[in-house]
């Protein structure tokens, strides 16, 4: 599921979790519209380069270096370590948001969808009820005030016991709707029904057909081979996890300069070309889509759209309280604005951060044991980072993001890299060859800034950066 907008890509901020941020300001009479325009808008205007040119090519973009089809088991599939970035990684072009998602998530049809149209007016409701509790009690006389008050005191544990059971309530829902997160063992809240998730998704599928029906490549186009035998292989390693096998595989390339890719949850794959020319290799786009593929194996589009209804109705207690005792409708307004920005940046968001880790570490997993030079993941976004520096991109704090930073991405790699090489050994793959592809990345910063250095003119302290000379050399 596109959720986790994960490379934020942006699927990661895809239509799932749209309609749940949706549902919280209440903008249903703009659904559709929203639920096509939002998505996947990272754009990476990288040169464009050939893709899949020649299937025994030693350096940079994909190299397959095997007769045999790229589905069967290994050691059918060997893939070239090397993980230098592209000869023209034209990275002052480049607009990147911090993303990579990446996937995208929420309530399903169709209860999660009667959910979608119900919820604006729980929230009126409770706007209502508040307000006119408010009112009640500013038309009170003050002696019915004195005795209101007296009989709360006298009834002071009645009051807490109640509001004691409610909690008891909210606290019982949440453990009874847990489950065992597949492969990493994690619990999770589940409200829906996986087959309304299914539904949805096919609701999902038929408008990105809609939206790109003209943009996809056909079958012969050698960029599509390409994603479909790096994901036959993903899939066919890992079909011991029966969620990887129990999904049918559909390969849809779109012609689009966005950075994105994301899968459903009923495991319709969406890659993007411009996704396709911001690799390096097959082993970043291996990982990617290893990455993508566990968000839909997780099913992390049920979690996250569970959660976020669980929240969303716990804070209509919280609203109505604060329409209830501000005193006029402008500060209930700022209220309830706190109110949502604190839910969002305490809950929802840090929640979204986890999924994209947690897709993070599966999809690596996915990729070592389709013996992929895991090594090359955590390059991927170091080459993100480098770009967005490139390029002048504001850096916003990481707890304002649905996803995690380029940098903490890529430490996070770092630290898992050694348990998907044990993986990848447990699996009799041939050994990696060739230096570190992090080590490469390195030393072809260190000849950027030399480069940079060299060609700052004597009269000028500081150098223009909207029109550099960037080719790395490959090594």
């Amino acid at each position: 599921m596109n959720i986790i907008c994960g490379l934020k890509l942006p699927g990661r901020n895809c239509i799932f979790f749209h309609l749940a941020s949706l549902t919280k300001q209440g903008k249903c009479n703009n659904l559709y519209r929203n639920f096509i325009s939002k998505g996947l808008r990272c754009l990476l205007n990288a040169q464009n380069t050939e893709v899949y040119k020649n299937a025994h090519h030693s350096l940079g973009r994909f190299c397959f270096q095997s007769s045999q089809p790229l589905g069967e088991k290994i050691p059918s599939f060997q893939i070239s370590s090397v993980g230098q970035l592209p000869r023209h990684f034209s990275a002052w072009n480049i607009q990147i948001i911090r993303c990579f998602h990446t996937s995208p998530s929420f309530q399903a049809a169709p209860v999660p969808l009667f959910w979608i149209i119900v919820k604006p007016a729980q929230k009126l409701f409770a706007i209502i009820l508040g307000r006119s509790i408010r009112n009640w009690w500013k038309a009170l006389p003050p002696n019915k005030r004195e005795l209101f008050k007296e009989s709360a005191r006298k009834n002071k544990w009645k009051i807490l016991l109640s509001a004691s059971s409610i909690g008891v309530l909210f606290v019982v829902f949440y453990f009874t709707h847990l489950e065992e997160t597949p492969i990493t063992g994690r619990a999770r809240l589940l409200v829906f029904g996986k087959e309304h998730f299914r539904e949805l998704s096919q609701m999902e599928y038929d408008m990105w057909l809609e939206e790109f029906k003209s943009k996809m490549l056909p079958e012969t186009d050698a960029r599509y081979q390409v994603v479909e035998r790096v994901v036959g292989h993903l899939s066919e390693s890992n079909k011991d996890i029966p969620q990887v096998l129990a999904l049918k595989w559909v390969i849809h390339v779109i012609d689009e300069p966005g950075v994105n890719a994301f899968v459903l949850p009923n495991g319709q794959v969406f890659v993007f070309t411009g996704l396709l020319n911001a690799v390096s290799d097959i082993h970043q786009l291996s990982f990617i889509l290893g990455h993508e593929i566990a968000h839909a194996v997780l099913e992390h589009a049920v979690k996250k759209a569970s959660m976020v209804h669980f929240l969303d109705f716990l804070s209509l207690i919280f609203l109505t309280m604060i329409w209830a005792i501000c005193p006029r409708d402008s500060l209930a307004v700022v209220g309830q604005w706190i109110q949502s920005k604190l839910q969002e940046f305490m809950f929802d968001r840090p929640y979204s951060r986890t999924l994209e880790a947690e897709a993070d570490k599966v999809g690596l997993q996915f990729a070592a044991k389709a013996c992929v030079d895991v090594r090359a993941s955590s390059v991927f976004w170091q080459q993100m980072e480098l770009a967005e520096t490139i390029q002048g991109q504001p850096k916003l704090p990481e707890w304002l993001s649905t996803h995690p930073s380029h940098e903490n991405r890529a430490e996070h790699l770092d630290r898992l890299i050694p348990e998907a090489l044990k993986i990848r050994e447990s699996c009799n793959c041939p050994s990696l060859s060739g230096p570190d592809p992090r080590l490469i990345f390195r030393l072809n910063m260190q000849h950027l800034l030399e480069s940079s250095k060299h060609q700052e003119t004597p009269n000028s302290t500081k150098r223009d950066l909207s029109k550099p000379n960037l080719d790395f050399p490959h090594t």
